[in-house]
């Protein structure tokens, strides 16, 4: 065999940019791990439950059969153990004894397997057209959004089990730390350890409040009930996972229909590159100022390595087979 010559490449070509990423997603959808369930404890449902918070929604300027219809659906069930299920490793952490922590892997090796890169690299192809006008727009390399579509859901196919309106209102209703403390994992709380998780319990709430007005405007903009919006146990959506506050600051109509739906991948990919671009990413930029921008898509430092490694190694792919 003449591997990597000028007589098989056409024929690999073709075979990456078509078979190969068919047979990779359908690898990537049987590596997307079902998110756990979240439903146990003290479940209760009806608008009575929620009525605290749709209240609240309501002084804000939420209609209120909006939030009578929401709040009411069979599915809106409230389970103080969603947030009791965060706070749990805040105060694991809080109450182990110091010591060194361990060191971050540089790269989940898991992004970088030859199945995963030859989907991701069928998609850019595939979507090469979309990927160009998006680099001549936002100056963001075609690869580096799909490294981070890859990462994020598997190139679209992991968006998430749960119902973001629903993870996020049982976090915002959830602001009472006496609420959730019967499914903590501890009872040996001091007066200073349960007046630190108090604090912790109520920034959490806040911050799943103002996610979830973000995600009802989002959802009436759309013109889609809320409930119908998946996404992730912290409220993520679409196959880019933005939280509802960023869909509305850096949402961007890739597609030209007039909404920004996540979903939607010309909607999604567009979207990626505003916030990246609106994060500092510019022209030719050091290995460190990359890593800069991608950790504020998602503040570890092993997924923003994850990310420029599946990136660079897209551009080495690309490389072997040559652009078309």
């Amino acid at each position: 065999m003449c591997l990597w010559t000028g007589c098989e490449r056409d024929a690999l070509r073709r075979l990456v940019g078509r078979g190969l990423t068919a047979l990779a997603l359908f690898f990537c959808l049987a590596a997307a791990l079902p998110e756990a369930s979240w439903a146990s404890g003290d479940q209760r449902s009806g608008y009575e439950v929620w009525a605290p918070l749709a209240q609240r929604l309501a002084a804000d300027g939420f209609d209120q059969a909006l939030l009578t219809t929401l709040f009411s659906d069979p599915l809106m069930v409230y389970d103080p153990q969603i947030m009791a299920r965060k706070m749990n490793p805040l105060l694991e952490a809080k109450l182990s004894p110091p010591e060194e922590k361990a060191a971050e892997p540089e790269v989940d090796s898991r992004y970088l397997n030859p199945i995963l890169l030859a989907g991701a690299y069928g998609y850019l192809r595939e979507n090469k057209g979309i990927l160009a006008s998006l680099k001549a727009q936002y100056g963001v390399p075609p690869e580096v959004l799909v490294a981070l579509l890859l990462v994020e859901t598997k190139l679209g196919l992991n968006v998430g089990t749960a119902r973001a309106a629903w993870a996020l209102a049982n976090m915002a209703l959830a602001g009472d730390l006496g609420t959730i403390e019967p499914y903590l994992s501890r009872t040996d709380l001091t007066p200073e350890i349960r007046n630190w998780l108090a604090n912790r319990t109520r920034q959490k709430s806040d911050w799943a409040y103002e996610e979830l007005e973000a995600l009802l405007r989002y959802s009436q903009a759309l013109e889609r009930d809320p409930l119908e919006i998946p996404g992730s146990a912290y409220g993520a959506i679409g196959i880019c996972q933005f939280m509802p506050s960023n869909a509305l600051a850096y949402g961007v109509d890739g597609d030209g229909d007039g909404r920004v739906d996540l979903l939607v991948k010309e909607d999604a990919l567009a979207s990626m590159a505003r916030f990246l671009k609106d994060h500092g990413w510019k022209g030719e930029l050091t290995e460190e100022q990359r890593f800069r921008v991608i950790y504020r898509y998602n503040h570890s430092s092993s997924y923003a390595r994850t990310v420029l490694a599946v990136a660079d190694s897209l551009v080495r792919i690309g490389r072997t087979f040559g652009a078309q």
